[in-house]
């Protein structure tokens, strides 16, 4: 049975789904760059038809002369047109620098992921390689022109080959590391040979470094192919090349400097295109993970959320200290779609807040507001966070940087990601210790001691000289804990800290953490997708469906009186809202799924789920006040649904699924 509040699993993206021209379109330089070569290599190859002059043609009235009506860009010593001659070996020059980058960076990514996915092939590879990067490779370059001639598409292929290794080097980690991701290790249980892993799930993950790599082996191949026309080793002429106008202008360098403008410019213009280019398509993209934005957005940020508190309704009374009020609370991507919009609840020292909804409905957006921690490019548009008598929602970041930690603290869904692999939980805790309460370190080191075993960590010694990766998953969320609790805050964020913990473990961390309450006098917004958690430990819920609070009140009141339609559904889906002896044959289940924030309707966002809903629903509804122990309750039929005592109903199982249960059952 799937209960209606489960988190959803997302479908994997990999860094192939990612790579986009949508981010070359937004990058003025690689937007340019791609302008540039395209015009470039249009024109180079329509020359014949639109070009005034062959590339032979000469004109001896007109040598060494600058820009003229017959000769836009100059001629060069012997009279022969620079325009023409530029744009007539444009193809040639790019054509032959991506032979260097087909070779380069194609035999160095598969020999990567050859090498990636067996350690035997590693070895010997890695070896080869080695050798490769040791040997000159102007001198083999100079051997080859020298054997076979100024063959150029061969010399390109052979410095290709030679820049291999070190592309090799370059993408084997990367490689090794998508080899070790759980998918990878899903798709060789499915049967998945090491080729279709290689190309089905490691490629997709290296190609923002390919396109990197690509752009830069480019631009090298353009000047490493113009240095050898300039030295004499390009093509024979008096067949065109940059490198070799490039030499001729150098010998004319002070009775005619013009000459080395239209040439060097059109070299070193293609390079930049290439490099930018690079850069435009290299970039990660925002996804899920959260990136935390510039200090200039920042700045930006803090500027508008500070004008929308000003624009806020004044609060009549102030909260008290310790306590956190959140006014109307607003957030959005930039310039766009909202994501969560006028929440407003209160949390009073000493109490426990539950956050309780399905997946995107905006828990974690509003938790991580609180710090001031969203996203790059989602902000806060309204509303206020009030605490200590600061508004947080307009709080400079260097206000948040003196509450962080201090007043307001966080532990995160995966204790993983609070603690750095790289140094012991010793270091880690003694080190945020002495930055928060500005300790000593033997003072720091006896209170990280003491906050382990605070969190019931038995053998504190021993876990303060472990690495993260030497202890257990539940141990780690308790030394996120003691993390969390190493500036004495106030205030406690837990965005799901139970989810990826066995039933023990969560029931131990729920016990640590009323615990801690009861012993600190500290408040708690803990955002959850268990109902059996928010009764557990909450003292008040606020249930949120699409960015909206729809129902909020004490716990026991919600649980046992529910007045939404919404969270009696969530308590129709929950098996452990029901006792043994009332429970139902079928859970009930809620159709359909939380609407994207674009898709939100001007009415009811539940009711096009909903089994109540009706025309009056189509208007928008503001949170009223429930007539239950100051609850508050977002539905036109509240009242209605109360009165008549109307549940949930458990849909049907449809016919066809009866009949397959049947048959399995009688097989």
């Amino acid at each position: 049975m799937i209960t209606s509040i489960a988190p959803t699993a997302t479908p994997r993206k990999t860094a192939l789904a990612k790579f986009s021209g949508h981010r070359l379109l937004t990058s003025p330089g690689g937007l340019a760059g791609a302008v540039w070569l395209a015009a470039l290599v249009a024109a180079s190859l329509t020359a014949p038809w639109w070009l005034p002059y062959k590339t032979e043609d000469q004109d001896f009235t007109a040598v060494l002369s600058g820009p003229s009506a017959a000769h836009w860009l100059g001629a060069d010593e012997l009279g022969r047109d620079l325009l023409s001659r530029i744009f007539a070996s444009a193809a040639g020059t790019l054509g032959t620098s991506l032979i260097t980058v087909i070779v380069g960076v194609g035999l160095g990514t598969i020999l990567a992921m050859t090498a990636a996915a067996s350690d035997r092939a590693e070895g010997i590879i890695s070896r080869v390689t080695e050798i490769m990067m040791s040997l000159p490779g102007t001198v083999i370059i100079l051997a080859v022109i020298g054997a076979v001639g100024t063959n150029i598409p061969l010399i390109m292929a052979i410095l290709g080959i030679l820049i291999s290794a070190g592309i090799y080097r370059v993408m084997l980690g990367q490689a090794k590391s998508l080899q070790s991701q759980l998918y990878v290790d899903a798709a060789k249980v499915d049967g998945v040979g090491p080729l279709g892993i290689s190309v089905r799930h490691v490629l997709p993950g290296l190609m923002n470094t390919v396109v990197v790599q690509s752009a830069l082996i480019f631009a090298v191949g353009m000047l490493i192919q113009a240095g050898l026309a300039f030295i004499g080793f390009g093509p024979p002429i008096p067949q065109p090349s940059w490198g070799g106008m490039i030499q001729s202008a150098s010998q004319h360098v002070y009775d005619a400097p013009w000459l080395m403008v239209p040439s060097g410019a059109v070299l070193a213009l293609t390079v930049l295109s290439a490099n930018a280019i690079g850069n435009a398509l290299g970039k990660s993209p925002n996804a899920a993970a959260s990136h935390l934005p510039s200090a200039a957005i920042r700045r930006k940020r803090a500027a508008d959320a500070a004008a929308a508190a000003a624009a806020a309704p004044a609060v009549e009374h102030a909260p008290a200290a310790g306590q956190l009020s959140v006014r109307g609370l607003s957030v959005g991507v930039d310039g766009g779609t909202p994501l969560v919009t006028d929440v407003t609840f209160d949390v009073a020292p000493g109490t426990v807040l539950g956050l309780v909804g399905e997946s995107g409905c905006g828990k974690t957006m509003t938790a991580v507001s609180l710090l001031g921690l969203l996203p790059s490019g989602v902000s806060v548009t309204g509303g206020q966070i009030l605490w200590n008598g600061k508004n947080l929602a307009s709080a400079t970041e260097k206000d948040l940087e003196g509450i962080r930690g201090r007043d307001i603290a966080l532990i995160s869904q995966e204790p993983m990601r609070a603690l750095d692999p790289m140094f012991t939980v010793g270091y880690q805790l003694t080190a945020a210790i002495r930055r928060l309460r500005k300790a000593g370190k033997a003072e720091a080191r006896a209170e990280a001691l003491s906050l382990l075993e605070k969190v019931g960590i038995v053998d504190a010694q021993r876990i303060l000289k472990s690495y993260p990766h030497q202890i257990s998953g539940g141990m780690a969320q308790r030394v996120a804990i003691a993390l969390a609790l190493s500036g004495k805050p106030r205030l406690l964020v837990a965005d799901e800290p139970t989810t990826a913990l066995d039933v023990t473990v969560q029931a131990e961390i729920l016990s640590l953490l009323r615990s801690l309450v009861k012993d600190t006098g500290m408040s708690v917004v803990m955002v959850t997708h268990d109902l059996g958690v928010v009764a557990d430990i909450c003292d008040n819920v606020a249930v949120m469906y699409a960015g909206q609070v729809v129902e909020g009140g004490r716990t026991a009141s919600i649980l046992d009186n529910p007045r939404h339609p919404y969270t009696l559904a969530l308590l129709a889906a929950d098996p452990h809202a029901n006792t043994a002896h009332d429970m139902p044959e079928r859970l009930a289940t809620i159709k359909g799924q939380v609407p994207q924030p674009k898709d939100w309707p001007a009415g009811c966002r539940f009711a096009a789920r909903c089994q109540f809903a009706g025309s009056a629903c189509a208007v928008p509804v503001p949170l009223l006040p429930s007539g239950s122990e100051d609850g508050e309750v977002r539905c036109v039929k509240a009242d209605e649904l109360a009165v008549e005592g109307l549940g949930w109903l458990a849909t049907e199982v449809p016919t066809h699924r009866v009949l397959e249960i049947v048959e399995k059952d009688m097989a």
